[in-house]
């Protein structure tokens, strides 16, 4: 072998190990750097044409199993799923309190204030004339309705929340596209210049990892290095260009606000190139956020509005039914009415009674339900009495009042429609709550201000009484015994959100619901602890096999400077002998 050749074959041994220990520094350097991969110095054996080999240094590759990024990038979309439904549901838990066991502790959930009113109602009733009864009653209603209020405010805050978030979402998985898109081209032009690009890969992988925590994908990457990237259901995100994301969230969020594919009401769609892909599989925190809004979170949007409208129907059912002590001058209805409407209680007596401030007769009108068609029929026949009246108001609310301020009107008899009770609740005349649902149930605003407008006895059904009889009493208190007993019935409610329909108390409900929501948050955590920890594993063997050991690096530099320092010493060997040989010559 000519010194010329062994000089080639020492030459490349050093540049070999050069670089090799440059690779190695780098893995130690970058040992913590997040997403970054073990690089290898790949090299090649040349052929020096006298049966001697030499080696080269190609390029500085990664480590990375390909099969495991694939299920690592699959299960950060699960775990961003989990993360967010776990923080959201932790926060309606939060919302909702938790079931007071404690006899003697005063909750402020739902089901406490419900038992507080029970409580009311259990004192109401043994003294109905108590002013400061009906106060505490009248207050403890409108604390526990002013919880429903809240709570179904929460939910709808939270539902305004995760609209927000799927904007920031969005916004976040575009700007992740743009990232991947310019790793794409740098590292496309490098493999075609025959350039390293083994950390661009790395960036890239750590993208495509952020980007999947918020939208699940699959991914596929061609000869060329080109990273192209789809959502789940195939809609393409990234080729040689991005495919963005849209949407705009809603201005304000209530119980009414709901997604509409037609995007004409409620919250809009999430579009990719114009196609609406909102009820589309997402994925990740995406994903996830949309459940929330449009379907675990409206689920106990409508336990509440169950409980709530079964509240008022039960509690309006009750006080319909009795008279105040004194009673109001004017009753309103709550009902939008029209005179010729059919009546919806068609058979029975309507008793309508002027009383005085101590519940005496002024005048009484027993009307036949029978005998009248419409409500404009019971409108003229009130009209007959000489001191009380009726009409239709300009906004459709049926309104009877006595004439005179020292009076008060009463409705009672034995009329009921079969249904939902008596004349005087079929359109709302004595309601004791108003609303629609859990967002804006409240005591009536009369009552409110005013609690001995709270009935708590009846009219006497008695017939033959004549002027200055008795028709109401201080002590009746059937009404007051009537809400005492609706607080400890059993109550049919309908299949509401996550709910069964079941027949139970009004706080036995409200357990439920709060129950429901422990039970979801419980499960969303249990989820995403898994979840995390399947995570966690798999990333743990990626960086086992992918990642940088800082003592095997270190070692392999030790072992490489030992090669450096072997090929240097034939490197000075070769020039002492090339040396010799030229002064041979002179």
């Amino acid at each position: 072998m000519s010194l010329r050749v062994a000089g080639s074959v020492a030459l490349s041994a050093l540049r070999t190990s050069e670089v090799g220990m440059a690779v190695a520094s780098s893995n130690v350097a970058n040992a913590d750097t997040d997403g970054y991969t073990r690089k290898t110095a790949s090299t090649v054996t040349r052929d020096t044409a006298v049966g001697v080999s030499s080696v080269d240094v190609t390029a500085a590759t990664s480590t990375v199993n390909r099969f495991l990024l694939k299920t690592i990038v699959a299960a950060q979309s699960d775990l961003g799923a989990a993360d967010t439904r776990n923080s959201y549901l932790d926060q309606l838990q939060s919302a909702f309190g938790t079931v007071t066991e404690d006899e003697d502790s005063t909750g402020t959930d739902i089901g406490s204030m419900i038992d507080a009113v029970a409580d009311a109602a259990a004192t109401l009733s043994t003294s109905p004339e108590s002013d400061s009864a009906k106060a505490a009653f009248v207050q403890s209603l409108s604390d526990a309705a002013e919880t429903l209020r809240s709570t179904s405010a929460s939910v709808q805050s939270l539902r305004a929340q995760a609209d927000d978030e799927i904007a920031d979402t969005v916004d976040r998985i575009n700007d992740t596209l743009t990232t991947l898109d310019d790793l794409n081209e740098r590292i496309v032009k490098g493999k075609a210049l025959g350039q390293n690009t083994a950390d661009l890969e790395d960036q890239r992988n750590s993208a495509l990892k952020d980007l999947a925590t918020d939208i699940g994908v699959t991914y596929q990457v061609d000869s060329n290095g080109l990273m192209r990237i789809s959502t789940t259901s195939g809609k393409s995100l990234l080729d040689s260009s991005v495919h963005s994301l849209s949407y705009t969230p809603a201005a304000s969020v209530s119980a009414n606000t709901v997604y509409s594919a037609s995007g004409t009401s409620g919250f809009q769609g999430i579009t990719l190139d114009g196609v609406d892909i909102t009820s589309s599989s997402a994925g990740g925190t995406l994903g996830a956020l949309v459940r929330l809004r449009d379907t675990d979170l409206p689920a106990q949007q409508a336990s509440l509005d169950e409980l709530a409208t079964g509240l008022i129907d039960q509690l309006n059912a009750i006080q319909n039914t009795g008279t105040a002590l004194p009673a109001p001058q004017t009753l309103t209805g709550t009902e939008t009415v029209a005179g010729t409407d059919a009546l919806q209680t068609t058979s029975g007596t309507l008793r309508v009674a002027v009383t005085d401030s101590d519940g005496a007769a002024v005048e009484m009108l027993d009307i036949d339900l029978s005998t009248m068609s419409t409500l404009q029929d019971v409108v003229d026949a009130i009209n007959t009495m000489s001191n009380a009246s009726a009409s239709i108001s300009s906004d459709g609310k049926l309104v009877i009042q006595a004439n005179s301020a020292d009076n008060g009107i009463g409705l009672g008899g034995d009329a009921n429609d079969g249904d939902t009770g008596s004349f005087a609740d079929d359109y709302g005349l004595n309601d004791l709550l108003t609303g629609t649902g859990a967002s804006d149930i409240r005591v009536a605003s009369a009552i409110s201000a005013d609690s001995s407008l709270l009935a708590t006895g009846v009219l006497s059904a008695d017939s033959g009484l004549t002027t200055g009889d008795t028709l109401v009493s201080s002590g009746e208190g059937s009404v007051a015994s009537a809400l005492k007993a609706a607080f400890a019935a059993s109550q049919s409610f309908d299949a509401a959100g996550g709910l069964a329909a079941r027949s139970t108390s009004f706080a036995g409900y409200a357990g439920a619901i709060i129950q429901n929501a422990a039970t979801l948050a419980d499960s969303a955590s249990t989820a995403y602890d898994s979840q995390n920890s399947y995570t966690s594993g798999l990333e743990t063997s990626f960086s086992s096999q992918s990642g940088v050991n800082v003592d095997e690096e270190t070692a392999a530099i030790s072992s490489l400077q030992s090669a450096y320092e072997a090929a240097a010493a034939v490197m000075k060997a070769l020039q002492e002998m090339f040396d010799t040989a030229l002064n041979m010559v002179q």
